[in-house]
C-alpha cells in the first residue's frame, strides 16, 4: 500500500546524508512504524512521502501512486499528522475543521460529526481553538486527518500530550480503524512500549540509514533472538554457513541469529562444536521493542567508531 524506494537525501554537501538508500514497505491493512533517535531522518522521510520534501533520488508510491510523479493521485489517499498541528487559535474545533476540509472539496456535516464524536472532542468542539489543551489539540489534528476518509494515515508522534487514558484510548482506535475501515497506518513514535503494542512491524533509522526492519516485540511470536560470539571472523562466517540450511536467518547485527520460533537453539550450539567453531558466547535476547531497538543502536555506534580502514 505505501512502498518507499531507495530514499536519499542531503540537505548540505558538507553535511552527512539525512537519508541513504532507504527503502521499506507497508502493506494495506498494517499498522507499521518508523523509529529513530532525532536526527535519523524520520521527519525527512515524512516529508518525501507527503510530498513535502523532494528526494535526491528515490520515490514513495501510494497505492500504486507516485508522490513525485502522481502527487495529487497519491496524496488524496493520505491523511496525516505531521510536526506540530497548526490551527486558527480565534476559530472553534469545528470552524477549523470546515475551513481545512474546505481545500479538498469539504466534507457534509453528518461525517464531520461522526469523526468529531470519534476522537472525543463533541463536547468541546465549539469552544475556540485556543483554549484547547495539548491533548485535544492532537485530537482535532487526528480528526482533520480521518475527514478525508484516507486509505492511508500518516502520523507523526500521534499520542504528544495525551494522558495514559488518552494513549490506551488511542490505541484502540486505531485497531478499530484498520478493522471497520482497512486503513493502513504509518505511524513515527519515541514511544517504544506504545510502538510494541500497536505496530505490526518497525524500521529503525539510525543516521539516515535503516539498520532494522522486522517484527515488533523484538522478534514477536516469529523467532528467538541470539547473539553467538566467536573466536574470530572465519568462526563466524562458518556458523552462519551452517544456519542457513536450519532456516535460522541473520539477525540486524553480524553476530545475532533468528532461530524459528520451534528450533532447538542448544542443538545449533552442539552443530557449531562439532564443525570446531569456537563459541565464546551464546546467549537469547530479550525480545522486547526497547531491546531490539536499544541493541541495534549500540550496534550502529560501535560500527561508526570503527576506525577506517586505509
Amino acid at each position: 500500500m505505501l512502498t518507499a524506494s531507495g530514499l536519499k537525501k542531503r540537505f548540505d554537501r558538507k553535511a552527512p546524508a539525512a537519508l541513504d538508500d532507504v527503502s521499506f514497505s507497508v502493506e494495506a491493512g498494517e499498522i507499521y512504524g518508523l523509529l529513530g533517535h532525532n536526527g535519523a531522518g524520520k521527519s525527512t522521510a515524512l516529508g518525501i512521502m507527503l510530498g513535502m520534501v523532494f528526494p535526491d533520488e528515490g520515490e514513495v508510491l501510494i497505492g500504486g501512486k507516485s508522490v513525485q510523479r502522481e502527487r495529487q493521485a497519491a496524496l488524496s489517499q493520505v491523511g496525516a499528522i505531521f510536526e506540530s498541528p497548526a490551527f486558527y487559535e480565534y476559530l472553534s474545533g469545528w470552524q477549523n475543521l470546515k475551513v481545512l476540509t474546505a481545500f479538498s472539496g469539504g466534507v457534509d456535516r453528518k461525517t464531520m460529526e461522526e469523526v468529531v464524536e470519534w476522537v472525543g472532542l463533541s463536547k468541546r468542539i465549539r469552544h475556540r481553538v485556543g483554549t484547547y489543551s495539548h491533548g485535544m489539540r492532537q485530537r482535532l489534528a487526528l480528526a482533520q486527518a480521518l475527514l478525508p476518509r484516507p486509505r492511508v494515515l500518516i502520523l507523526d508522534e500521534p499520542t504528544d500530550g495525551l494522558d495514559p487514558e488518552g494513549i490506551v484510548e488511542f490505541r484502540e482506535q486505531l485497531f478499530e480503524l484498520r478493522e471497520k475501515s482497512g486503513v493502513t497506518i504509518l505511524l513515527s513514535s519515541h514511544l517504544l512500549s506504545e510502538v510494541e503494542q500497536v505496530c505490526d512491524r518497525v524500521a529503525i533509522l539510525q543516521a539516515g540509514r535503516k539498520v532494522y526492519e522486522g517484527a515488533t516485540r523484538g522478534l514477536g511470536g516469529e523467532g528467538q533472538l541470539y547473539r553467538i560470539e566467536t573466536a574470530s571472523a572465519d568462526d563466524l562466517a562458518k556458523a552462519r554457513k551452517l544456519a542457513e540450511p536450519k532456516s535460522i536467518l541473520a539477525g540486524p547485527g553480524d553476530d545475532l541469529f533468528v532461530f524459528p520460533a520451534d528450533a532447538d537453539p542448544a542443538g545449533f550450539l552442539a552443530d557449531l562444536v562439532n564443525a570446531g567453531v569456537k563459541v565464546r558466547q551464546f546467549v537469547r535476547l530479550e525480545s522486547t521493542l526497547e531491546d531490539l531497538y536499544l541493541e541495534v543502536s549500540q550496534i550502529r555506534r560501535d560500527r561508526n567508531q570503527e576506525p577506517k580502514s586505509a
